[in-house]
């Protein structure tokens, strides 16, 4: 039997615009496109990455900020067979480098408050602003090519546990039934819009502005969190998912509060409930008339393995308890691979058709017999639920950026003057977690705030530590094998 053609995220978007030429497709910073507008400078954006010898497999790298032209790069890239790799903008140079060092990019696309960072790298660059005549220009190309739903799509950076940050590379496979998936669980309707206003770098901004496109409802791009703008598209259009994240919910429904807005129609909102103060749970799902997304995801596997359970509208809940999706299989280990009974904490392994295809260069590194072992440890319930109970290999969330210990410690303890330094999570009642660090001194030079000024220069504003305590090396408690243990420092900070 002759094997059928599969879907590609391209081909689905060129389904969308023949049948809606005339509907709204893109709205925000950097203009307007209805679906018919958009397909064409896609098959332009493909045929100007095609001039440059861009081919299916070559990675184009995007450092920009939001923007409505940075969602025609994925469906052009997409169109051609390529990959793109979401650079994160807030790092510091030399974390930059190794995230475009990991992908080898055969294209870099930039804003231009960003192409003088990567001016000198010697790849071909292409600034945002002075394109469009060369788009104009450009011979389209009429077809995407027919890849194998298996081919990356993107490449978005998640930290390690070393810290250095990894390359979660996601397939046309992976996004399409992600799409569903999210459809499926949360009652989504094709028609209903995405409000991209999360970095488009993030899981958050990018993957759901991909699922809409493909199904022919309209992404509103907003840059970073805007509270009047987002205030203002709630109250004129229906949103399918409404995505707000820890640090930002109460200060929206403040606003919401302020002003008197009136949803135009919201089908869920929120994310990592884990984070946000059950009361002000209860405030934005009332002030939204929409339940708040109970989920546990990550950039590696989408909404699952837990994204079937929603805390209804008004409620503070007093239990965080989550239900498996039903589009995937997961087991609950110990540190041995053998899996726990119910009521016992184990590590969370997942498998099914959300999950990627590994990391950029390192191959399927984090997979066990098939599974994804995320790292992450819960313990299931007796009706089925699953309660999350800690992350295996210790991780701040802050604000919804990934922070890991390591990479704060090792500019501290590049200082020669620091003898022993380990980072902690803080409660917060802004960001959900915020880093602070234990130093132990070599020499009473060492200040506090020369630290974190050391921590703002080589990292991400957001990474640095919000405050420095001094302590004496043999105050900082240890394992057997030496390993400071983090939970005991995080009670001195309760202590204090």
């Amino acid at each position: 039997m002759p094997a059928a053609v599969p879907s590609t995220v391209a081909s689905l978007f060129r389904g969308r615009a023949r049948v809606y030429p005339q509907r709204l497709a893109l709205a925000g910073v950097g203009g307007e496109r209805t679906y018919g507008e958009m397909l064409e400078r896609v098959q332009r954006w493909a045929g100007l990455f095609r001039a440059h010898g861009v081919g299916e497999g070559d990675r184009i790298a995007v450092l920009s900020r939001n923007r409505v032209e940075y969602l025609e790069l994925f469906f052009a890239a997409a169109w051609l067979g390529a990959v793109v790799a979401c650079q994160n903008w807030r790092l510091a140079p030399s974390e930059l480098a190794h995230c475009l060092d990991l992908v080898e990019p055969a294209l870099i696309v930039a804003s231009p408050a960003q192409a003088e960072r990567v001016a000198d790298r010697g790849e071909p660059v292409l600034v945002f602003e002075q394109v469009e005549a060369r788009l104009a220009e450009a011979t389209p190309v009429e077809h995407p090519v027919d890849v194998d739903p298996e081919s990356p799509l993107i490449i978005l950076y998640t930290s390690g546990t070393t810290g250095l940050p990894k390359g979660a590379v996601i397939s046309h496979r992976a996004e399409i039934v992600r799409n569903l998936v999210l459809r499926a669980e949360f009652g989504i309707a094709a028609e209903d819009a995405y409000v991209a206003w999360s970095p488009l770098y993030h899981m958050g901004g990018a993957e759901y502005s991909l699922g809409t496109l493909m199904s022919g409802g309209a992404v509103f791009v907003v840059d970073g969190f805007d509270a009047e703008a987002l205030a203002g598209l709630v109250a004129a259009h229906p949103i399918g998912w409404l995505l707000l994240m820890p640090g930002m919910v109460g200060r929206f429904a403040d606003l919401l509060e302020e002003r008197g807005v009136k949803p135009a129609g919201i089908k869920v909102c929120g994310v990592m409930a884990d984070l946000v103060p059950p009361a002000d749970i209860a405030r934005i799902t009332t002030l939204l008339d929409a339940p708040y997304a109970n989920t546990f995801g990550a950039t590696e596997t989408g909404c699952p393995p837990c994204s079937s359970s929603l805390i209804p509208v008004g409620v503070a809940p007093s239990s965080l308890s989550k239900e498996q999706s039903p589009y995937c299989e997961i087991r609950l280990v110990d540190e041995d691979g053998v899996e726990v009974a119910d009521g016992l904490p184990g590590e969370l392994y997942m498998r099914g058709p959300t999950l990627f295809s590994g990391y950029w260069g390192a191959g399927e590194t984090g997979f066990v017999d098939g599974y994804f072992a995320m790292g992450d440890v819960f313990v299931r319930n007796p009706d089925g639920t699953l309660d999350f109970v800690d992350r295996r290999k210790y991780l701040i969330k802050s604000g919804g950026e990934n922070i890991y210990p390591a990479e704060i410690e090792r500019v501290l303890l590049a200082d020669p003057r620091v003898a022993e330094a380990a980072v902690v999570r803080r409660p917060d009642p802004t960001w959900g977690e915020v880093p602070v660090a234990f130093v132990a001194r070599r020499d009473d030079s060492v200040t506090e705030e020369g630290l974190i000024a050391a921590c703002k220069a080589q990292l991400a504003s957001y990474k640095k530590p919000k405050a420095v305590r001094f302590i004496g090396f043999e105050d900082f408690p240890r394992s057997a094998s030496g390993k400071v243990r983090r939970h005991e420092l995080e009670r001195l900070l309760e202590d204090a």
